[in-house]
């Protein structure tokens, strides 16, 4: 059989350390498919910043202190039963008196005050937001428009069974306690898929297949019979 389309084939013979080197370079194919369809690493899809840094535990210390900080706002606030409002106004007010008192001790003592960070937001990063939020923003609004007017069935679907299941979480959960497991899900979740990515991910393959085996069949049956939204109506 001709070989001469294998990139690993090296006429030569004695070479066998090239040889290795050219098979280990090449990807692994065995585990095509990728979660959520991504093409980059998990860090590079998070912004590759400090960011993501923080949530992949590459800084270990801030993640625990997330965690730490979470934990302990979700005992107060939850368990604890304090009012969100008290709880920051008296967290402000220490904050304050102890920065003014520390401000006129140095005075007193004649000594140089330490001066503190300059918090300003920059024109550039107000715009970047305005301009994410608006999007996000006339995406929402779009996909209201079109369930509406009755445009997308499976859209109408799918926010029908998400704002479902919202009300299902809410009815067994306060809001407190959901914002405390979403952080831990967030801190957590995405660390553990970032050391586990090749086993996460053959199993993820395979429940897609199967559930996008089960989805045709519901399709073919169910949702195809519903009109869907032509051009002329979306261009409209």
């Amino acid at each position: 059989m001709d070989n001469s389309h294998d990139p690993c084939n090296i006429e030569d013979d004695g070479d066998e350390r090239n040889n290795d080197t050219c098979c280990t370079s090449l990807p692994s194919t065995s585990s095509s498919y990728r979660l959520f369809g991504r093409q980059s690493s998990i860090h590079q899809i998070m912004g590759g910043g400090k960011a993501a840094d923080v949530i992949l535990w590459k800084r270990q210390h801030v993640s625990c202190g997330i965690i730490v900080v979470a934990t302990v706002a979700w005992l107060l606030f939850e368990r604890a039963g304090l009012p969100l409002l008290t709880v920051c106004s008296n967290v402000l007010l220490i904050l304050i008196v102890l920065l003014f008192l520390r401000a006129n001790y140095t005075v007193l003592k004649n000594e140089q005050l330490q001066s503190l960070p300059e918090l300003v937001l920059s024109e550039e990063m107000v715009n970047n937001a305005a301009a994410s939020f608006r999007v996000k923003i006339n995406y929402m609004l779009l996909m209201a428009h079109d369930i509406t007017v009755g445009k997308d069935f499976r859209l109408f679907f799918k926010v029908v069974v998400g704002l479902w299941l919202l009300s299902v979480i809410g009815s067994l959960i306060s809001f407190f306690t959901l914002a405390y497991i979403g952080i831990i899900i967030s801190v957590t979740i995405p660390a553990l898929y970032n050391k586990f990515e090749d086993r996460v991910d053959r199993y993820a393959g395979l429940i897609h297949r199967k559930f996008s085996k089960h989805y045709k069949i519901v399709d073919e049956s169910v949702i195809s019979r519903f009109p869907r939204p032509s051009s002329k109506d979306k261009d409209s």
